[in-house]
């Protein structure tokens, strides 16, 4: 990692730490203006400019500190050339996996990329081939479809089963459907559900897998964003068996707002399959990271705990915040808790409106844009997903819109 000054405030993060303004995930900033796909791209999506928008994936909170004054110390030196990733980002990397998750891996396993959508588009090709059956479970964030058709594989969906808490896997149908399949696609923890697998689940989902020869690839983007007593799990940690037949998808960008950075990490145990997957990458022109993913990763990694533990606090108050105001002003919606992520998956099927009605509502009513359930899969309609990492007021105003667009 490009050094930190031994001046600099990032050298020693105990003093701004010990500050309450170090976490000032109150304070609204306006980004507008700043190319935000959250903020300024709402009109080509939904066709309207004045919405508030609570929908794509990201937080509107500054990241740690410690990595804003990384990157400072970094532009400071004014000479942005080729870059290498450095064995330092690696380590910092193990570091974090063993000190969050308890999970010990060899740095030779990783492989970077731009990020876990176009990691996980690279193990496709790497890993299967075309007319391959990919099981998909559903609802489920879209991209992993998606991907999964673009490079003309069989899509397979596997529904869930909405309980009263969260998802259930349909055992039954999960193993009718794994005989002659190449790949399984596990969202771990689950967008929307915001379900984080046990680790009882990840061991049967494991044993069925090896049973039929199905390699796992496990996005695990989310897996930081866990709440206590909840316990992220990662797959690869529960058997070597179970490590050499999986790939884990990880990144540092949803877990500190950085995805801006599009920089992720890849984790192969097994030697061959790395050698493949990084075969497809030099194939699509991908050697390395730029010089701010590089910097920003390894700060955070290295320093932003406390920073991670503290928005882990606020955003369950948002969600205690939502679910409270979904009850005394809009019972007929059903919010979905999450064991993780900052998605609420709200059931909103006891409206009786139809999608498109569900639409017209909160577009041109309350002027709100979330993400539609259709978006996830036909399991997702008459769903909607809330993204409630923002500062209190923001939360504040999308809420009074969605309960003025739906009373």
């Amino acid at each position: 990692m490009f050094p930190f000054d031994s001046n600099s405030p990032a050298s020693n993060g105990a003093d701004w730490r010990e500050d309450e303004a170090a976490f000032p995930f109150d304070r609204v900033i306006n980004r507008r203006g700043t190319l935000s796909v959250k903020w300024d791209d709402v009109h080509r999506v939904f066709g309207c400019e004045d919405v508030w928008p609570m929908w794509i994936a990201d937080m509107d909170f500054p990241a740690p500190k410690e990595v804003q004054e990384a990157l400072q110390i970094r532009i400071e030196h004014g000479v942005f050339g080729y870059t290498v990733i450095p064995d330092s980002l690696k380590e910092a990397v193990c570091q974090w996996l063993k000190r969050r998750h308890d999970f010990a891996i060899d740095p030779s396993w990783l492989v970077f990329a731009h990020g876990v959508v176009p990691a996980v588009a690279a193990a496709i090709e790497a890993f299967s081939k075309p007319g391959d059956r990919v099981i998909v479970f559903s609802p489920v964030y879209r991209p992993l479809f998606d991907l999964v058709r673009r490079h003309d594989r069989t899509l397979i969906f596997s529904p869930l089963r909405l309980t009263e808490n969260n998802y259930a896997i349909d055992w039954d149908d999960l193993e009718g459907k794994l005989p002659g399949a190449r790949l399984l696609i596990l969202c771990h923890p689950h967008n929307p559900g915001g379900k984080s697998w046990t680790k009882e689940e990840l061991e049967r989902i494991g044993e069925l897998c090896l049973k039929h020869g199905v390699f796992i690839l496990s996005d695990e983007i989310h897996a930081d964003l866990t709440f206590p007593p909840a316990k992220h799990t990662p797959f690869a940690s529960l058997h070597p068996e179970l490590a050499a037949q999986s790939a884990t998808f990880r990144a540092p960008t949803k877990t500190f707002n950085l995805a801006g950075l599009q920089a992720a990490e890849v984790i192969i145990p097994d030697e061959s399959r790395r050698r493949a997957f990084r075969r497809v990458q030099q194939r699509h022109g991908f050697f390395t990271l730029n010089t701010f993913a590089i910097i920003g990763a390894e700060a955070a990694y290295r320093h932003g705990g406390p920073w991670l533990d503290a928005l882990l606090d606020y955003l369950r108050q948002n969600i205690d915040m939502t679910a409270a105001y979904l009850a005394d002003k809009l019972p007929q919606l059903r919010p979905v808790r999450p064991q993780a992520t900052y998605l609420v998956w709200i059931d909103c099927r006891g409206l009786g409106l139809s999608e498109a009605e569900l639409k017209k509502r909160l577009l041109e009513k309350g002027k709100l844009a979330v993400e539609f359930g259709s978006q996830f899969g036909q399991e997702g309609v008459g769903f909607i997903r809330l993204n409630i990492a923002c500062p209190r007021p923001t939360l504040e105003e999308g809420l009074r819109r969605l309960a003025m667009a739906l009373h």
